[in-house]
């Protein structure tokens, strides 16, 4: 068959597949900063040692976790059966609202979600409630943030996992490449092909730490240039 015989509307029909899996996310093209919270996965001393580029890879995520909290945006962390495989470096793990030690690979099957879903409204104090309805004043709803960036290891078991299942849960899950690892080359990048077919975006820390900022006019723009020199 020729190719000029092929209906137009099917050519256009597969482009708008394709379109539309990207419109059907909801994904924005730049990490917006007000949206975003750092997930940190497995950074353990026992871990460390076996990792490809580790020192490169933890030192990314220091960086990145000390920009996130100068932006003021929600750290996390996790520890893979810390009795056995070590805890988190204080550089990191201080720089974290809370660290979530955990048996399953994946962290959302022990409570990460919930963890990064906004704290319900606080019900109103005093004698508010007896008013009626109309003069009650309205309680400020918290700030959701649904754009996850991730990082850790091993990037093909327990960040993978986690990763799955968060985009599952309907969360834009952005990888920062340079700041995970696994003990091979083969997994980790298997662990890439694999997260960008389900939706995640594969990024760098720079990009990430960039697309935070903005401008050069930013107030934290002087940390970032120290801490990527």
């Amino acid at each position: 068959m020729r190719n000029d015989s092929i209906p137009i509307a099917v050519l256009g029909g597969a482009c708008c597949c394709d379109n539309g899996a990207i419109k059907k996310r909801g994904l924005k093209m730049l990490i917006d900063v007000e949206e975003s919270q750092l997930v940190l996965v497995d950074f353990q001393s026992k871990l460390k040692p076996v990792m490809l580029d580790a020192e490169g890879v933890w030192s990314n995520a220091a960086k990145l976790a000390e920009l996130a909290a100068a932006l003021e945006l929600p750290v996390w962390g996790t520890e893979q059966n810390p009795s056995r495989l070590g805890e988190m470096p204080p550089e990191l793990r201080s720089h974290c609202r809370k660290v979530l030690a955990k048996m399953q690979f994946s962290a959302v099957e022990e409570g990460l979600g919930e963890w990064l879903q906004p704290a319900p409204a606080q019900p109103p104090r005093g004698n508010a409630r007896s008013l009626p309805r109309h003069l009650q004043k309205p309680q400020p709803e918290s700030q959701e943030r649904k754009t996850i960036v991730l990082a850790g290891c091993e990037a093909h078991i327990c960040l993978l996992q986690t990763a799955l299942d968060l985009l599952e849960d309907e969360f834009d899950v952005w990888v920062v490449t340079d700041a995970c690892s696994s003990r091979t080359e083969r997994n980790r990048d298997a662990a890439y092909d694999r997260l960008a077919g389900a939706g995640a975006e594969l990024v760098t820390a720079e990009m990430v730490a960039f697309e935070w900022i903005r401008t050069a006019e930013h107030p934290d723009f002087k940390l970032l240039q120290s801490l990527f020199k």
